[in-house]
This record gives structure tokens, sequence and C-alpha cells, in this order.
């Protein structure tokens, strides 16, 4: 076992491609695990191509809409994990009121760090996709991005960041940290886009 991974592939309609089904939730990211002495001081920056640009409280969107979402998570380093919880705010609840502007086509999410991730606003805006704070019934840990991490599930999971203090819509797509250093645009597992030469 490597990681907690069962090794089996599992359902071929739930996991992609070359991964391996896992039983844990390995801890993988680049940088230091981000500490919150005053939760109150933290916040949620939403900028950009909008009407209404806003700064987003811990308090604000703990009081927004809260979604269950159910969904399996593919990381591009082999690992599946099935049947995740995530409680949190859909992305589409988030910016509803914000004014997206016509030619907003791309978002970029900063995390801790300056670290950066890109992704096209379809997918951004996709029914499955949400801002976290739990999982599978309880608070996310500091390693796995309290107070609130991206998901999207339809990806691997690098897009699904971590520790996220700022979204920005844009109308070019703009790599991010791990883009910019070899991996995929997109990130779509089942087409196994895990670097750019694939």
């Amino acid at each position: 076992m490597y990681f907690g991974k069962v090794k089996s592939k599992g359902d071929p309609n739930r996991v992609p491609p070359n991964q391996h089904v896992t039983t844990k939730f390995p801890v993988l990211h680049a940088g230091n695990v981000p500490n919150y002495e005053d939760i109150s001081k933290w916040d949620l920056q939403v900028f950009g191509l909008l009407n209404h640009p806003k700064r987003f409280t811990y308090k604000d969107l703990m009081e927004m809409k809260q979604i269950d979402q159910g969904n399996d998570i593919h990381c591009v380093t082999g690992w599946s994990k099935l049947d995740n919880v995530w409680r949190g705010i859909s992305t589409r609840e988030l910016v509803k009121d914000l004014g997206l502007h016509e030619n907003a086509n791309y978002c970029i999410l900063h995390a801790e760090e300056g670290w950066t991730t890109n992704l096209p606003l379809d997918d951004f805006l996709k029914e499955t996709s949400l801002l976290a704070h739990s999982h599978n019934g309880e608070p996310l840990t500091p390693e796995h991005g309290f107070p609130f991490r991206a998901v999207f599930p339809h990806l691997y999971f690098w897009k699904s960041a971590k520790w996220i203090r700022a979204i920005q819509f844009t109308e070019h797509n703009h790599p991010g940290f791990w883009e910019r250093n070899g991996y995929h645009m997109n990130g779509d597992p089942w087409k196994e886009e895990r670097f750019t030469w694939d």
C-alpha cells in the first residue's frame, strides 16, 4: 500500500484511468500549513470582472445557504478517494449577486503564500463545484484547507485549492503555480490531463 491505496482500479465508471482507490485522505501541498489564530481576521476577496466585487468574512460565508455535496475525488499523483461528503457553499450561490461580466471567461484561485490555480468559468460554475468548510461531517483540518477550500470533483484535485483567500475573474487564461511547472491547464482526470505534454 502507498498513501493508503488499495491496489484496485475500482469501478471504471467512477475511477479514471491509471488511478487507484484509497481509504485514507493523503495530505499533499506546496508550502506551509497556515494557522489562523483569529478567524475573524480571515477573509475571501472575490474580484476582477464583476460589477460588485466583494470581501466575504468567515461569518458572511457561514451565514450563506449551505449545501451537502457527495462526490469522488482524484489526485494527479494517482489516488482516488470515493464517497466524500462536503458541506459548504455552491460557487453559483457565491457569485449570483456579484454581476459577472460577459467577458469573464476564466477564474484564478488565490491561496496562501501566493499559490494559484486556474480554471474556465464553466468549471467554476459547474453544479458540483463548491467552497467547502467540512468533510464527512467534520470541519476541515488545517492540513486539508481550513477554513475553506475549493472542491471541483470533475478535475484533478490540485485544482481544488486549499486555504483559498481570493477568487479573480479574468478574460484570459493564466497558468497557476503547478500549471507553470508543467501541469496541464485543464486537468480532466478522465482524459488523463496530468501534464502539458499529455
